[in-house]
């Protein structure tokens, strides 16, 4: 009963403190892209720069294992689907939070993909992520995009957010909708924490840190991104930057 609001309060200490997650899925869906084709050292240097939480397939735990400071928060993503196939937009699920529980997780993360002719399959699942996690008292993470034209209209985002709380997830990651007013709007419809996610990399590092902090003070949560921040080198200094933006000074 009481292990997801202990877990909860690991992952969000204090309000003040915003939290800053990087998922490491990518490999799965999309191979050892650039920024991704070693994990243990970009490990090292994201919990160097002041990373909160990291979130990976089981099969990772393997490479961040052994280099996962005691501080850090360790995140399973058990939704897959490769490039490779014709379905790239359908995820499964390829794990249970039973599994995830065993590698050390703090919490479980799944994808639905909303406005795709898959968008029922995956909703099911999400459903059985929930209780799953329900029982083990383990929190779920949404990843809650919308596949349409330019990510999805400001309405449609906010529609897939709340979905994905009423749903059973604890927390949901969603895209950016273009504008603070937008994004404060989202959250407020929103019953659980949102993060941001960062899609593909933006190559005006201000415009990016400027959406980081936009989010924020319209009432996010913190953050979930990848390429934005794994595919600028070096990496730890970029991070550093970041981390600044959500915790504070040091």
């Amino acid at each position: 009963m009481y292990g997801k609001e202990i877990r909860l309060r690991r992952i969000f200490p204090d309000p003040a403190r915003h939290l800053f997650s990087v998922p490491l899925d990518h490999p799965v869906s999309m191979g050892p892209i650039d920024g991704l084709e070693a994990l243990g050292p970009l490990a090292r240097e994201l919990q160097n720069g002041g990373a909160d939480l990291l979130i990976v397939t089981k099969g990772a735990v393997r490479e961040l294992a052994p280099v996962l400071a005691p501080r850090t928060l360790v995140g399973i993503h058990v939704s897959a689907s490769t490039s490779l196939g014709s379905t790239a937009n359908l995820k499964v699920l390829v794990g249970t939070a039973e599994e995830a529980v065993s590698l050390g997780a703090d919490l479980l993360s799944v994808q639905v993909n909303f406005g795709v002719p898959e968008e029922p399959d995956m909703l099911r699942d999400l459903g059985v992520a929930a209780d799953q996690c329900r029982r083990l008292g383990l929190p779920l993470l949404c990843m809650a995009y919308v596949k349409k034209a330019n990510g999805g209209t400001p309405d449609e985002l906010r529609h897939a957010a709340r979905a994905a709380a009423d749903t059973g997830a604890d927390i949901v990651k969603t895209s950016y909708p273009g504008s603070s007013g937008e994004f404060a709007a989202l959250c407020r419809t929103t019953p659980v924490p949102v993060l941001i996610g960062g899609g593909a990399r933006l190559d005006d590092e201000a415009s990016f840190l400027r959406i980081v902090t936009e989010s924020l003070a319209a009432g996010g949560a913190g953050i979930c991104i990848g390429r934005n921040l794994f595919q600028r080198q070096p990496v730890g200094p970029f991070a550093r930057r970041i981390a600044t933006l959500l915790h504070g000074p040091a």
